[in-house]
């Protein structure tokens, strides 16, 4: 993965459950860009939809790469339902929740949800922010060396990074690739 779209995995619940959350900033590049600013409107500044389902697949991704302790090349095949209620916006938080739906050799189907956690309102009221749902992502992987028909690809598993790792190993996540 080259790009990371997610910042932390805080639960992981092995070939069942993944957790994960990104937090949106104005820092990051592409919120300048959905959508700027025109003669006519103030810019709106929104995390674009295509990178939210990435997000979830890089979530889901990671709990059925697990399951094999990454020795599988997992790429996402298929994009089986993706709706979203609203544009997240900078400050604002996301939590993908990833379950494995169907685990075996050839990859796995996943469901996924979204929820945004919006920035305080008030600094007087401290009380834990609420979770709205906000959507559905529903994804099929496979384990792109049983299903390429003869192909062969590098030993190395190149889906998998460096950066990935490393997210991996500050979420308190222990693998042996």
């Amino acid at each position: 993965m080259r790009w990371m779209w997610i910042d932390r995995i805080i639960e992981l619940v092995p070939e069942d459950r993944l957790v994960a959350i990104k937090h949106i900033s104005m820092a990051e590049d592409h919120i300048h860009d959905h959508f700027s600013a025109t003669p006519n409107r103030k810019p709106l500044p929104i995390m674009p939809m295509s990178l939210i389902v990435e997000g979830m697949a890089q979530s889901a991704g990671i709990l059925v790469g697990h399951a094999s302790d990454f020795k599988e090349k997992v790429v996402l095949a298929k994009v089986t339902k993706a709706s979203l209620t609203k544009d997240p916006t900078p400050g604002c938080t996301l939590r993908y929740t990833a379950v494995i739906e169907r685990l075996n050799e050839n990859g796995a189907s996943t469901k996924g949800t979204i929820d945004l956690y919006e920035p305080e309102t008030s600094y007087r009221d401290r009380a834990p922010a609420q979770p709205e749902r906000i959507g559905e992502i529903n994804l099929i992987f496979s384990h792109l060396d049983r299903n390429s028909a003869g192909t062969q690809y590098p030993k190395e598993n190149f889906v998998f990074s460096d950066s990935f790792r490393t997210m991996l190993r500050t979420s308190g996540i222990e693998s042996s690739f």
